[in-house]
């Protein structure tokens, strides 16, 4: 028989520093954990104080946020030898519990195929610097898209028609959340000022530049402060993008497209390609429909900007307590 490992307070620390490493839009960290030792479960609940209702009025990427941290909480259950039983929306007379993972058994971390990702997941974090332009390999992006596959999502690598028609739709919302009032004031918002001491929103340092070519349609977050904006620079030329998208656009869908982003991320970081996320079109109803071009049964859910490069600065996460459980 097979001895059960204790869930300490080693083990509690290592599995929620790994949860609150996620990506999370505006790095609002959108969620909370809970604790029920006796059963050897983790409650995972959203938290609607940190809402976006300009990007995110339907709290679609608050669930793709809190997807990502369930995801981590299982690739550092396996490193830790457990196996991590997930339940998606467990009671529907608690909206606010969005997942629970309960671990069972313990296996070696060797034989359990997320423990592989776990060195990942602190090197893991979004650049918002230009790339170098050198293509990443087929047989690396044949590998991210099998990863979305596996979480129930679907990852698309368009040609070079398709990524310019996807960087087109950015570059409209884009203009439409520079011109928006609600949009920058909500993004001016989640700027800290106080840097890597602030435990939420993107501290200056991790702000990135403008394309000086215009080509790259990178968040203008600079373009809502008044402070002096960084100065433009070039960005590659042919940018190498993924569409994330799943055929339904329910809750649980959107916290399968968070497993699905997250592991998608950890596999890119793996082989050393960066990463960012370009969400603007997402945020406008008409253009989010536009990025699922013909297809029928695709909602899409996020644009992922991979390639070589400069990392750029870090992102702070929050200390993760659980709360008492049940």
């Amino acid at each position: 028989m097979t001895q059960t490992r204790e869930l300490d307070a080693t083990a509690v620390h290592d599995l929620l520093a790994a949860a609150v490493a996620a990506p999370s839009i505006h790095n609002t960290q959108p969620w909370r954990f809970g604790l029920d030792p006796d059963s050897r479960t983790i409650q995972v609940r959203v938290d609607r104080r940190r809402k976006l209702p300009a990007a995110d009025p339907h709290l679609r990427a608050q669930h793709i946020s809190v997807g990502a941290a369930v995801f981590n909480l299982r690739v550092a259950a396996e490193r830790l030898g457990w196996v991590p039983v997930v339940r998606l929306l467990p009671a529907a007379d608690d909206p606010d519990l969005l997942a629970t993972v309960q671990l069972v058994g313990t296996t070696p971390a060797g034989q359990l195929p997320l423990s592989g990702l776990y060195e990942a997941v602190e090197r893991r974090h979004t650049s918002r610097m230009p790339f170098t332009g050198r293509p990443v390999p087929e047989p690396i992006a044949a590998e991210m898209i099998s990863a979305a596959r596996v979480e129930r999502a679907q990852l698309d690598v368009p040609d070079i028609i398709g990524t310019r028609r996807l960087l087109h739709l950015t570059a409209a919302a884009e203009s439409r959340n520079a011109a928006d009032p609600a949009s920058t004031g909500e993004m001016r918002t989640w700027i800290s000022p106080r840097g890597e001491n602030a435990p939420y929103g993107i501290p200056l340092s991790a702000l990135g530049p403008r394309d000086a070519a215009g080509r790259m349609p990178v968040r203008d977050f600079d373009g809502v402060l008044r402070v002096p904006r960084l100065p433009a620079v070039r960005f590659e030329r042919h940018a190498q993008v993924a569409l994330l998208w799943t055929p339904h656009d329910r809750p649980e869908d959107w916290l399968r497209a968070g497993q699905a982003l997250e592991r998608v991320l950890l596999t890119a970081t793996r082989h050393g390609v960066r990463t960012s996320m370009l969400h603007q079109a997402m945020e406008w109803p008409d253009l989010r429909a536009a990025m699922a071009g013909p297809r029928r049964r695709c909602c899409p859910q996020l644009l992922i900007r991979f390639g070589y490069g400069a990392g750029g600065g870090r992102t702070p996460r929050a200390s993760a307590c659980p709360l008492p459980g049940p």
